[in-house]
C-alpha cells in the first residue's frame, strides 16, 4: 500500500510530560511509523506544567487566532510547536488560557479531577481538527491516544462529515487502562448536540458519563479499536471485541510499531 498519512492524537508524550505507558507510546510510534515510510502529524494539550522554555516551544501564528465556542463562551485556541530533534518529529501543541494553564494536567494538588475535564477534550478535538484543516493536511489515519480524544470519531463522523479535510479518514482509538474517577457532568451530552452531535448518538451517554460511557462512544464511531494497555476494563474489552470493526489485542513494547503499522491497512482496507 503506498505511504499514508497518519495524525495523532495524543493525551500525553514524553519528554514534555513525565514517562506513561501512553506517553512513551506516543513519543516512539509517530517515530517509527515515520520510519515506515508514513507522513505523521502529532498533537498534545499544552498542559501548563509542560515547560515552554525548556522545551522550546514557540507559538505558531498562522495557525492561531480562531475562537471555539463551547457552551457559549468563546474561548481562543492557541497553537504552539516543538521539535523531538532525535526523531526529527513535530509535535503541535493545542493550548488556551481557560483548560491548559494550571500547574497540572487533569487533576488538582489534592488529587482530584478538574471539573470542566469535559469541556477541555471537546476543545482539545475541535482544536486539533480545526489546526489539522489550516494545515490543509489530509489524513488517512487519525489514531486516538487517551480519554481526552474520546469524542474525535464521533466529530469525524458527524460534525465534519463533508470537511474535505477529514470526511475520509479512518479512526483507530486505543483504549488503555486511564481510568478517571469523576464522571463528566450531565451536560457533556447536550454539548454535544450544540456542536452537530444527534440524540441517537450520545443517548447512552445521558445515563453513563463515566470512563466507560466515554469509550464505549468512541468505539461505537471508531473503524479500528486497539488494546493499548495489557489489562483493560472487562466491559470495555467485550464491548470492543463485539462490535464488529477491526480489533489488535494487546502489543508488546517490541512489536506494537511493526503491529500497529499493519493495523493501519487492515482499517483502510476494512469495508466497515
Amino acid at each position: 500500500m503506498d505511504a499514508k498519512k497518519i495524525l495523532f492524537i495524543a493525551q500525553e508524550i514524553t519528554p514534555y510530560l513525565p514517562e506513561s505507558e501512553i506517553a512513551t507510546i506516543c513519543r516512539n510510534l509517530p517515530q517509527g511509523i515515520q520510519e515506515h515510510g508514513r507522513e505523521i502529524r502529532t498533537f498534545m494539550p499544552k498542559f501548563g506544567n509542560i515547560n515552554e522554555r525548556r522545551n522550546q516551544l514557540h507559538e505558531v501564528i498562522r495557525l492561531s487566532g480562531m475562537n471555539l465556542i463551547i457552551d457559549d463562551t468563546d474561548h481562543p485556541l492557541i497553537i504552539k510547536v516543538a521539535s523531538i530533534q532525535s526523531a526529527r518529529m513535530q509535535v503541535y501543541f493545542i493550548d488556551n488560557d481557560d483548560f491548559f494553564h494550571r500547574k497540572n494536567t487533569i487533576q488538582d494538588d489534592e488529587g482530584k479531577e478538574y471539573e470542566d475535564n469535559d469541556d477541555r477534550s471537546i476543545f482539545y478535538v475541535r482544536g486539533v481538527l480545526e489546526t489539522v484543516k489550516k494545515l490543509r493536511w489530509i489524513p488517512d489515519i487519525i489514531h486516538c491516544h487517551g480519554w481526552i480524544s474520546a469524542p474525535t470519531a464521533l466529530y469525524i463522523k458527524r460534525m465534519y462529515a463533508d470537511d474535505p479535510c477529514l470526511k475520509d479518514a479512518k479512526i483507530v482509538y486505543s483504549i488503555y487502562d486511564d481510568d478517571f474517577q469523576t464522571p463528566f457532568r450531565k451536560e457533556f451530552p447536550d454539548k454535544l448536540k450544540m456542536d452537530g452531535a444527534k440524540e441517537e448518538d450520545v443517548k447512552d451517554l445521558k445515563n453513563d458519563t463515566s470512563f466507560v460511557g466515554l469509550t464505549k462512544m468512541a468505539v461505537d464511531f471508531a473503524d479500528g479499536v486497539i488494546q493499548g494497555s495489557e489489562t483493560i476494563h472487562p466491559e470495555l474489552m467485550e464491548y470492543a471485541t463485539k462490535k464488529g470493526i477491526p480489533f489488535l489485542s494487546y502489543q508488546s513494547a517490541d512489536t506494537y510499531i511493526e503491529a500497529f503499522n499493519a493495523f493501519y491497512d487492515t482499517v483502510l482496507e476494512s469495508k466497515q
